[in-house]
This record gives C-alpha cells, sequence and structure tokens, in this order.
C-alpha cells in the first residue's frame, strides 16, 4: 500500500507542473464548483507565460516530460487512444520519448541472476554495454555460448529495479487526478478518465512481465515465418524470464535512419510497401498486429527485410471484426457504400433502428472526396478515423480493438511515407485485401464451411443411441406436459440436477437441430 503522505506530495507536485505548463488553464471553467474554480484561477495566474501561446496538446507534453517517465508513459498510452484525446493530441503525445539515464549494470545482474535463477557468467560469456535505456527496462548486447560451442550475440532486455513499485505509485496519483477531473471538469466526463488510468495500469502490468513479450513475439514469428520481406527475432526462452528477456541480436539499420537505408542500396519504395502489406496481412490474416510500429521499434535487415522488435504493445481482432475491416476497405476500394453499409448493420455495430441507405450516404460523404486525389493525399488511417466520426451520428459504440488497429495504421503509414512521399496506400493495401476476402469469403471459404457443417452433422450421429434414449422419455412425458405443463418443486428440481438422460437429451435436440440448420446451409452452398 502506497504511503498516503508521499501520495499526497506526488499529487500537489503533478497539479503544479500541470498549471505551470498551461494544462489545467487550458480547460473551460464554465460550470467549475467554487473550489475547482478557485484552482483553476490560480493555474492560469502560475502558468508559464508562453504556455498560453501553444496547443493544450504541447502543454501537456512539455508537462509530463517534466514530470518523469511514469508521466511520459501515461502520454505515449494516450496517444494509442486517440478516440479519447482528440486526433491532435494523440499525434502531439506520440512524439514523447521515452528515454532515461541508464540504471547500474551490477543491479542489473542481479535482476538477472533472481530472475532465471543463475550466475551471470553461466548465462552469458559477455553482458556487454547499455545499447537503449527506457523507464521501464534498458537493453544490453550480450554474448552467449550454444551447447555447439559456438557463439552468438543476443539483446538481453532488464527491467528497472524498484520500477513496478515506482508505477504503483504514480498510477494512485494518476487516478486521484482522474476522479477529481471526472467529478468537478465536465468537459473531461467524455474523455472517461478514470477507465483511461484503470486501462492504462493493466497495460503497464503487462508490459512489466517480460514474458508476455517474448511470448506476443514467439507467436508472430509462427505467424510469420513464411512471410516475404518481414520478421522477428528468434526468443532465446533459457534465458528469458519475469524481469529479464534474451532474443537474437540484430545487426540491422532502424528505419528511422532514412539516410543510412539508402546508402546501404535497399528499395527505399518496396520498404515503405512491404511494412504496410506486413501490417494488414498480420491484422486481416492473423488478427494479431505489432501495436507500436513506429520507426525505432523496425530495422532493416542486410537482406532488405523489415524486422520488428519491442512487442510490448499489441492488438488482436476477433474473426468477425477481421472479416469487418477487410470488406469495409474492399468496399471503400471499389466504392460499393451500400455493402460497406450493410456490413456494420450486419455485425451489429449499427443499431437496426436506424436507415441503411441514409449510413451509405454519409459513407458516400467520406470516401468520394478521396478519389481523384494525389496518391500522397489518401490515408486509410484518416478514412478509418473519419468512419468512426460518422458512425458516433448512427449510435455505434467505440470498439477500441479497432481504435488501435486504426491508430496504428496512421503510423505505419507514416513510416512508409518516409520512404516513399508518393507512397499510395489503396495500391498497396489491394492485393492484400483480395487475398483475404477470396481466402475467407470466396468458393473456397464456403466448401471449407460446408465440410465443418458435414463434420458436425456426422459427430451428431456417432451419438444417435443417446439421441433415440431421449426421444423415448419425450415420448412418454409428451401427453403430461401438453395437458398439465412443466412443473417446478423441490423434488422435480432434485431429480433434474441428477437425470442424467434427461440432460442427454435436450442437449441432443437441440444439437440436432443445429445440425439440421448447418446441412441445410452446406447443401445449399455446394449446390446453390
Amino acid at each position: 500500500m502506497a504511503n498516503p503522505i508521499s501520495g499526497t506530495i506526488a499529487l500537489v507536485r503533478a497539479v503544479f507542473v500541470l498549471a505551470r505548463e498551461g494544462v489545467i488553464g487550458s480547460f473551460p471553467a464554465e460550470g467549475l464548483p467554487p473550489g475547482p474554480a478557485l484552482l483553476h484561477r490560480f493555474a492560469r495566474l502560475i502558468e508559464r507565460g508562453s504556455a498560453e501561446n501553444r496547443e493544450r496538446s504541447d502543454n501537456l507534453s512539455r508537462a509530463l516530460n517534466r514530470l518523469g517517465p511514469s508521466y511520459v508513459k501515461l502520454g505515449q498510452f494516450l496517444a494509442t487512444r486517440p478516440d479519447l484525446v482528440g486526433a491532435v493530441a494523440a499525434s502531439e503525445l506520440g512524439s514523447l520519448q521515452d528515454k532515461v539515464p541508464p540504471f547500474e549494470t551490477a543491479l542489473a545482474v542481479t535482476e538477472i541472476e533472481t530472475t532465471l535463477g543463475r550466475r551471470v557468467e553461466e548465462l552469458f560469456v559477455e553482458l556487454g554495454e547499455v545499447v537503449g535505456a527506457a523507464s521501464i527496462a534498458q537493453v544490453y548486447k550480450a554474448r552467449v555460448r550454444d551447447a555447439d560451442g559456438s557463439e552468438r550475440f543476443v539483446a538481453v532486455k532488464v527491467v528497472r529495479p524498484g520500477v513496478r513499485v515506482r508505477f504503483l505509485r504514480e498510477l494512485e496519483t494518476f487516478a486521484s487526478i482522474a476522479r477529481f477531473m471526472e467529478r468537478y471538469v465536465r468537459s473531461s466526463r467524455r474523455l472517461r478518465p478514470v477507465a483511461v488510468v484503470e486501462t492504462l495500469a493493466q497495460s503497464t502490468r503487462i508490459e512489466m512481465d517480460l514474458r508476455l513479450e517474448a511470448a506476443a513475439a514467439s507467436e508472430m514469428a509462427e505467424n510469420t515465418a513464411n512471410d516475404p520481406g518481414f520478421r522477428v527475432p528468434t526468443i532465446d526462452w533459457e534465458r528469458t524470464g519475469r524481469d529479464v528477456l534474451t532474443m537474437e541480436w540484430i545487426d540491422g539499420i532502424k528505419m528511422s535512419d532514412v539516410a543510412a537505408i539508402a546508402m546501404a542500396g535497399h528499395d527505399l519504395k518496396q520498404l515503405g510497401v512491404t511494412v504496410v502489406q506486413s501490417f494488414l496481412r498480420h491484422a486481416m490474416r492473423d488478427g494479431f498486429f505489432h501495436a507500436d510500429m513506429h520507426q525505432g521499434n523496425l530495422f532493416v535487415g542486410p537482406d532488405g527485410a523489415v524486422i520488428a522488435v519491442d512487442l510490448g504493445i499489441v492488438g488482436r481482432l476477433s474473426a468477425e471484426s477481421k472479416r469487418f475491416l477487410a470488406e469495409i476497405l474492399y468496399g471503400f476500394i471499389r466504392r460499393d457504400y451500400l455493402r460497406v453499409a450493410e456490413l456494420h448493420f450486419e455485425a451489429g455495430y449499427v443499431p437496426r433502428s436506424q436507415n441503411v441507405a441514409s449510413f451509405a450516404q454519409a459513407l458516400r460523404a467520406i470516401g468520394e472526396p478521396i478519389y481523384g486525389q494525389p496518391a500522397e493525399t489518401i490515408s486509410m488511417g484518416h478514412l478509418l478515423a473519419l468512419l468512426f466520426e460518422v458512425t458516433e451520428l448512427f449510435d455505434m459504440k467505440t470498439r477500441p480493438e479497432l481504435v488501435l488497429l486504426q491508430k496504428t495504421m496512421v503510423v505505419v503509414e507514416g513510416v512508409a511515407r518516409t520512404f516513399d512521399p508518393k507512397f499510395n496506400m489503396w495500391v498497396a493495401a489491394e492485393p492484400v485485401v483480395s487475398d483475404y476476402i477470396l481466402e475467407e469469403l470466396g468458393p473456397a471459404a464456403k466448401l471449407r464451411e460446408a465440410r465443418e457443417g458435414i463434420d458436425a452433422m456426422l459427430r451428431l450421429l456417432r451419438r444417435a443411441p443417446d439421441l433415440a434414449d431421449g426421444l423415448e422419455i419425450l415420448a412418454k412425458q409428451m401427453p403430461d406436459l401438453i395437458e398439465n405443463g412443466i412443473r417446478l418443486n423441490d423434488d422435480t428440481l432434485t431429480d433434474l440436477a441428477t437425470e442424467k438422460r434427461t440432460s442427454i437429451m435436450s442437449g441432443r435436440i437441440a444439437q440436432w437441430v443445429i445440425a439440421l440448420s448447418l446441412l441445410s446451409i452446406a447443401v445449399s452452398l455446394i449446390f446453390g
């Protein structure tokens, strides 16, 4: 449990810095009770003179940098939620740099030995220099020896000592500020600050368990094993635990260094296409994507492949969401707005009480201005952002997984355009989207669904004896049920809890109904 005195001090300091940098004063004062209104006036008095001439998002960035790494992490998290803070603020916050001085290697050695239960000399031939330090962890370049005597370099990520306690304390401060805002600043309620802090707390807990990041990298490595021009580093599970992550060392060039990549002779335009197509392939084919795919987390290998690291933040899409995304993009590519509108209704995203034709009209207002524009001005991420704005008018609730996807798509598009200013998102996306449509919704998919339906029917047929017993019981009881209905008393409830055959009978009848429905669908797909 955090010390309440230190928590109060931290809260006062945070409020002072936010006021000094003009964040508090940038919120409207109308409707505030006397106490908060006085605080608002005081905040305006003490804010820097330059703060008044800056955008609120810029003031927030400066304040978070002054407050320290935990607050920077908060800002980076808010940058992933443009639905909460707005696109402009999310863009500003996305530029926050999570860089702090490295901690002592002796402390890192202690963390490694405690986590892995072995001496550092047994694990590594050499634990080299620090190559990167952030608020949660820092990374070393190390050397290991394999069982065959060969040596290789690895990257070793070590969680910063004491980081969990510090983040817990500061998350409580965030929660106090959020509760204050939600209670007294009416304009902030639509942003749901308390829910934002709770989500941040969960995200941070996941990010500070390096086993989960390793598992995400391992899963993506399996998914992309045969993908052209993309891969993730191999995880060294023997040297990985909660506070330590060891992976293959990447000898590549960061994608933020475009000049160096060009000097190395790589095809810049093709790299832009590879980044975008890889992201879309992961989202639509696998339903699992890197949600922090900025240039600092991407390298270009000697063979020209894009290599992604730091999978602390990932996104997942359900089968329904994958289909929804693919058909929406395909519908906009083909300018079939009615089909896109119908998809929203079929998926249940837009209530049936709304009008499909009116919704299609709104979608046309988004899509048509895109056509005829230069390729470099067309943004799929911007399109999805406009789509979410329009759907709000038709009572569509925010889908967090789609918002995270949209935010990541904006970042990925930005990466592609640094390599090709005239990058055409639609041309790059079309083959990936078309392949998905053909694979998941074409003739092969229909045959697969039919086969699955027939398999389900055959499994039920093998249980026909149980069904026959159930039907016999039903036949004996039916006259009484018709005449007297269903009567429930203590004895009946006891019988229901213990009578297996009756339970089997009712379950089998339901399964037969489902099976016959699947068979009907299968026949219509095959012969229809």
